[in-house]
């Protein structure tokens, strides 16, 4: 694992490139380098999660084809502690490693070779919205919503079920919040998607989907008769009354 510099950029970005390919690796880490980015590097799945975790990076470009642990489990792996934008890089343009990425929980997906400029305009288009922490005031504190052995407490940010504090990354924390905070209203995919990634999101609303499964597998919800998050059949989603 190595670490690029940025000079004098005060609190830089920071961002992981985890590529085991060297060329490719140096060709990302100059364009993040040339966008202000503070790059730490890795060559493979377990040492680039190992950075994540003691790096914090906002954004990871991460290889599929990686030796050892590859792209798609490093990704399924990163989301238990990170909500890191992710653009996964390939070298086969295909439908079902798209599929397979999305659902990993990625972000993004760029085929190799790619354009500077394609490269570039993607990873602006995921920056695009602030991290909320950034841009937003500290809200009024709300009431705490109970739903059964649910407990959501939207000032503290912090979820309890059968008062046990529930491990959420931002995100999910952010579709719980807003889906407990309307429980009677049936929200679109493009509403959540909406509502929790921002207005200017670039990404498909299929990641509403893989964070409802992660959402609901983190509070022992059975998927095929959930009972805090309801799928309601062709609209989305809503809260249910707990158990």
């Amino acid at each position: 694992m190595t670490s690029v510099d940025t000079g004098d950029v005060p609190d830089p970005r920071r961002a992981l490139v985890v590529e085991d390919t060297p060329s490719a690796r140096m060709l990302v880490t100059a364009l993040l380098t040339q966008q202000g980015f503070a790059v730490e590097t890795a060559e493979n799945g377990e040492s680039g999660l190992d950075a994540a975790r003691t790096f914090d990076p906002e954004l990871i470009v991460l290889d599929i084809g990686l030796p050892g642990t590859d792209g798609f489990t490093a990704c399924r792996s990163l989301r238990e502690f990170s909500d890191a934008y992710v653009l996964m890089l390939t070298a086969q343009d295909s439908e079902l490693d798209k599929v397979i990425g999305f659902d990993a929980g990625a972000d993004d997906y760029i085929t190799k070779p790619f354009s500077t400029p394609e490269f570039i305009a993607r990873v602006h288009a995921m920056l695009r919205r602030p991290r909320r922490m950034q841009t937003e005031p500290a809200p009024e504190p709300e009431p705490v919503r109970a739903f059964g052995g649910l407990v959501v407490d939207p000032g503290a940010r912090e979820a309890r079920l059968d008062g046990a504090v529930v491990n959420l990354t931002r995100r999910e924390f952010d579709l719980l919040d807003v889906l407990s905070g309307s429980p009677r209203v049936a929200f679109t995919r493009s509403q959540l998607l909406e509502r929790v990634w921002g207005e200017n999101w670039f990404g498909d609303d299929h990641l509403v989907g893989v964070h409802v499964s992660n959402l609901r597998r983190k509070l022992g919800d059975d998927g095929r008769n959930p009972h805090f998050v309801l799928t309601v059949r062709g609209i989305g989603f809503r809260m249910g009354p707990g158990r």
